[in-house]
């Protein structure tokens, strides 16, 4: 058989395996899959790696500036967001947003946000271990294109999905850790607040406050240099 010919074989076969990839969380996603975020999205509607594409309106996969300098990753899509099909467009996510604009950071502009799964868990339960596996390549893939300086991970779920860490995020938040070169910082999700209203120095929003501040000083740090 020519080279040429092996070449050719050599080719379909990978492509027939990429194809397979929303079908079956056996099948890899080796960094370097997609070309871009668009292919991704379009394997992210088709995907049935777990059962979650059984049940799912809509794969959330993404809202924002995908060249933007912050990336937030939440836990997993829940009732608004699986008839939207974006991430954190409901109450918490509305918090979100005003928590950003607090320290003059545009969700269109300066942010890139995405969840550790792309499908809405039934009754918004935490998701299990083999959903977050069959979905953390897509994740991973996100990383790789959108290229961020800061990752910005909303709650345990998503702290333990990416970086395997499982201590309690009030022990973790606000504090900077490196994974794979980048900077990462664990902050409170915008539903426990949402669930802890109060604003005395101590409580949650107050926590949140702080850690946002520092946040928005180190991308002005980093968009500086």
């Amino acid at each position: 058989m020519s080279s040429e010919n092996q070449l050719s074989l050599f080719e379909e076969s990978n492509f027939e395996q990429k194809d397979l990839i929303p079908k079956n969380a056996k099948i890899p996603i080796p960094p370097g899959s997609y070309a871009n975020l668009t292919e991704l999205a379009q394997h992210c509607n088709q995907c049935h790696r777990c059962g979650l594409g059984d049940t799912r309106r809509n794969a959330v996969v993404e809202r924002g500036n995908p060249k933007a300098l912050i990336m937030i990753v939440g836990e997993g899509p829940g009732q608004n967001e699986d008839e939207t099909g974006q991430p954190f467009v409901g109450k918490a996510g509305q918090l979100l947003d005003k928590i950003l604009a607090s320290v003059k950071l545009d969700t269109d502009r300066d942010v890139y946000i995405c969840n550790t799964v792309k499908c809405r868990p039934p009754e918004n339960r935490v998701p299990s271990t083999e959903e977050m596996a069959a979905c953390k390549p897509y994740l991973l893939e996100q990383i790789r294109l959108v290229d961020p300086k800061i990752i910005l991970l909303t709650g345990a779920t998503a702290v333990k999905d990416l970086t395997g860490d499982k201590r309690g995020i009030t022990k973790i938040r606000g504090q900077w850790m490196e994974w794979e070169g980048r900077l990462c910082m664990p902050i409170l999700h915008p539903s426990y607040l949402l669930r802890n209203p109060s604003r005395e120095q101590g409580s949650p929003k107050w926590l949140m406050w702080q850690d946002i501040q520092v946040v928005r000083n180190k991308f002005d740090e980093i968009s500086n240099n």
